[in-house]
Formats: C-alpha cells, sequence, structure tokens
C-alpha cells in the first residue's frame, strides 16, 4: 500500500484531559406543582371571602342609611363607594414570584386563577348594582315638583289658532310689498297675501291697512311649521256677500243691480261684491241686450249657490215680484182673459197671470166654460191665494154671486156690483181663515 502512494486515513485524537477533571450534569431545579396549586386555591377564597364580605357591609350601610332617614325625616342616601386604592405600576408588573416556573406551571393553575377573576369582578358588578338600585329606591314621585295648572296653560299657549273656515280678530302689526301681517294671538302673526286683501283692487296697503287696525278675517290655511296660518279679509267678504244674498232670496227681494258686460247669453252684473248673470230669456228686452252695459236694472233671484258660485237673476221675475208686492188675498183685481183651458180661464192682470179654476167659476153647473167667460173678456175677481216663489196667483168669481149659479144668468149685474159684493166675500174669507187658524 505504501508503494502505491495512497493516503493513509487520519486516525482521530483523542481529547486532551481537562485540568479541572470531568464535567458534571447541569442541575434542574425542582418545584412541587402541587404546592403551587395549593396557594393560588387559598388566595382565590380569601378573594372570595372578601368580596362576599364587602357585599354585606354595603348591604348593612343602605339598610341603616335608610333608616336613620326615615327615623330624622330625611330621604336615605345611598352610601359613596370608597376609591380603590393606587396600585403602583411595580406592583401591577411584579413577575418575582414567577421565577423558576416552566410554562406547564404557568398554564396548570389557569382555570383556578380565571374563576377566581371572574369572582372578584363579579362581586363588584353585584356591588355596583345594590348601589343602583338603592339610589333609585331613594327617590319618589314626591321628589319631583308637578304643577297640573301650569303644565295645561304651556299646553294652551302652544295649541294651534286658527283652523281653516275660522273667523279671528287681529292686528295689523306691518305690511309688505306682497302683503300684511296681522297678529291674530298664535305664537306667529297670520299673513294675508295682497290678492286677499279685499273685495276689487286695492293700490294701496298702506292707507287700507294702517298698523294698528283692527280687521276680522277667514283662515284660509292652517299653520305651517314655523306656526304662521294664511288669512284674507277678501275671502271673508265673500262669505258674508253669500249670506246676505241667500237672506234676500229667501225674503223674496227684488234688488237693484249695474249691467257690467254681455255675451251671447245674456248680460253680467255686480251684486254685493259678487258676479251675477241675467240670461237673454230672462230680460224685458233681450233682442238688445248689448245696449244695456252700464244701466242699473230690478231683478229677482233665479238661483243662488255659494258651493258652484252661481247667482242667477231676471229681469222678468223682478217685474213679477213688483206685481206681487202690490196684491194681496181678498183683494178684488179687474184683467182680460188670455186663455181658455179645460180647467179653467188664465186672466192677464198687467203683467201677471192669475187661474181661475173651472171649480170656483159659478156655483152653478155649467155644461161649458165659454158659458160664462171667453177670450178677451173683461173679469172681475177676488184673489183668494198668492205664491210669489212660484208666480202663482188663485182667481174667484163663484164668491161675487149672491146665489149659487148668478154668473150664468146675470153676468153683467154681478160684475157691475163687484166691488160692494168683495166686502162680503172677504167678510166671508176672513171667517174661514179664522175657523182654520
Amino acid at each position: 500500500m505504501a508503494g502505491s502512494g495512497s493516503p493513509q486515513p487520519k486516525q482521530p485524537r483523542a481529547p486532551k484531559p481537562s485540568p479541572e477533571g470531568p464535567r458534571k450534569p447541569p442541575q434542574v431545579m425542582q418545584i412541587t406543582r402541587r404546592d403551587e396549586q395549593d396557594r393560588l386555591r387559598r388566595e382565590a377564597d380569601e378573594a372570595r371571602a372578601a368580596a362576599e364580605a364587602a357585599v354585606q357591609k354595603a348591604r348593612a350601610l343602605e339598610q341603616a342609611a335608610q333608616d336613620a332617614g326615615a327615623a330624622g325625616g330625611t330621604k336615605a342616601q345611598p352610601p359613596s363607594r370608597p376609591n380603590a386604592p393606587t396600585v403602583g405600576d411595580d406592583a401591577l408588573f411584579d413577575t418575582s414570584e414567577l421565577e423558576g416556573l416552566s410554562m406547564a406551571d404557568l398554564l396548570g393553575p389557569s382555570d383556578s386563577s380565571s374563576r377566581a377573576g371572574n369572582q372578584r369582578k363579579s362581586a363588584a358588578s353585584n356591588a355596583s348594582a345594590e348601589d343602583s338600585r338603592a339610589q333609585a329606591r331613594s327617590h319618589s314621585v314626591d321628589d319631583f315638583d308637578f304643577d297640573e295648572e301650569a303644565f295645561l296653560a304651556a299646553l294652551d299657549q302652544n295649541e294651534p289658532i286658527g283652523t281653516t273656515g275660522d273667523v279671528v280678530a287681529g292686528t295689523v302689526i306691518g305690511l309688505e310689498s306682497d302683503g300684511v301681517y296681522v297678529d291674530i294671538g298664535g305664537k306667529a302673526p297670520g299673513f294675508m297675501p295682497k290678492s286677499e286683501c279685499g273685495l276689487g283692487v286695492i293700490t294701496n296697503l298702506k292707507e287700507r291697512f294702517p298698523k294698528g287696525l283692527q280687521v276680522e278675517v277667514l283662515v284660509t290655511r292652517e299653520q305651517n311649521a314655523d306656526g304662521m296660518v294664511t288669512i284674507s279679509c277678501r275671502a271673508l267678504a265673500l262669505r258674508q256677500s253669500w249670506d246676505k244674498v241667500k237672506l234676500l232670496e229667501s225674503e223674496g227681494k227684488v234688488v237693484q243691480v249695474k249691467v257690467s258686460g254681455f255675451n251671447r247669453g245674456g248680460v253680467t252684473c255686480e251684486l254685493e261684491g259678487l258676479r251675477g248673470f241675467i240670461p237673454r230669456s230672462q230680460l224685458q228686452d233681450g233682442e238688445n241686450h248689448e245696449a244695456l252695459v252700464g244701466k242699473t236694472l230690478g231683478a229677482a233671484f233665479l238661483e243662488v249657490n255659494s258651493e258652484t258660485r252661481k247667482l242667477v237673476l231676471s229681469e222678468k221675475r223682478a217685474a213679477t215680484a213688483a206685481l206681487f208686492s202690490e196684491l194681496e188675498v181678498g183683494q178684488l183685481v179687474e184683467g182680460h182673459v188670455v186663455a181658455v183651458k179645460p180647467y179653467g180661464f188664465f186672466v192677464d192682470l198687467g203683467g201677471i197671470s192669475g187661474l181661475l179654476h173651472q171649480s170656483v167659476v159659478t156655483g152653478g153647473s155649467m155644461r161649458s166654460l165659454r158659458e160664462v167667460f171667453d177670450h178677451g173678456d173683461a173679469v172681475k175677481a177676488l184673489i183668494t191665494e198668492l205664491d210669489p216663489g212660484r208666480g202663482r196667483i188663485a182667481l174667484n168669481t163663484a164668491m161675487l154671486e149672491g146665489q149659487p149659479g148668478e154668473l150664468l144668468v146675470e153676468k153683467d149685474k154681478v160684475m157691475a156690483e163687484a166691488v160692494d159684493r168683495a166686502n162680503r166675500a172677504r167678510n166671508v174669507l176672513r171667517q174661514q181663515e179664522q175657523a182654520a187658524g
């Protein structure tokens, strides 16, 4: 092998002997785990006992405070909680007890430690809850001052003023270019737009509504978010005008109106600030109605409807109403027969017609109406009924007879003595009215 020139493998050298001699194995600190667990359990029991003692002491103090308050006539105050002792950082982060412990030793008693910590937190929480309940029990309804009258007065002050359709009184407190502010007693003034300040066109608001003027207005819109309501003098004036016109209609009055315009169907007019209409068929001169603009006419009411704002008048009915105003029951009238009908005669009384019914023409038996009167004959008769609303007049000639059927044989005599006979007939009518009454 030496001749072949191959190298020889190196032999490991033996270690040199240490002058200190052979090394000793490391020493392991022996810790008894059972002792550590026993120590932690003792600490947990002590903490639990301390918490329970604190709760009992808090309850005892609370009961003593309540007893003292009841005896002295004052309400008990909940005991104040003592301030927690200040703990320094060194105490909080002291790790001296952990020296020499292994990881297994540290994790072993974790359940016991957690239970002890939770119990301490639970005890503190219970004590805090007891304090809160004691404080709540220490107050009652009597501790708070409640004035019912003041409460109701506050409600009245905040009650909305002005419901749509209400009429309220107020004082003008301000003017703007677009309207007027009126104090109506609410938390905000009412506003009246310029277009609602009255009937017709108002050019100078300052002259029409000076500050301090007392006015009555109609609420047209309830208060907004700012408490302001919308009011109107014009709407109130229109309401009052309709009420007045309805009263005139119910009384059967004839009114004077001025024609303001015309159209194909008739003429327009003004009455109490309202726009009225007279159809051509209700005009005395309906063929030339354009010439009536600017003239004053007497008119009666045909239709008054405030909801639809329809006001229809009639000049012809006004003429009839004027004639009706000159008539009364029991009056003797004279006219001419203008029509003969199966049921009686129509008599023209000078612009209006009266009906002489066949049952009251004579007390005798007639074969035909024309035996007594014919078309164009002059007739004197008594008025026995008036109905201005329907334009009806009831006439009677039988009451002028001395004997039943006298008109059939002596018509001229009866007509000649009609005035005297009418006086006697009126007495009969009065007696009939008294008997009926």
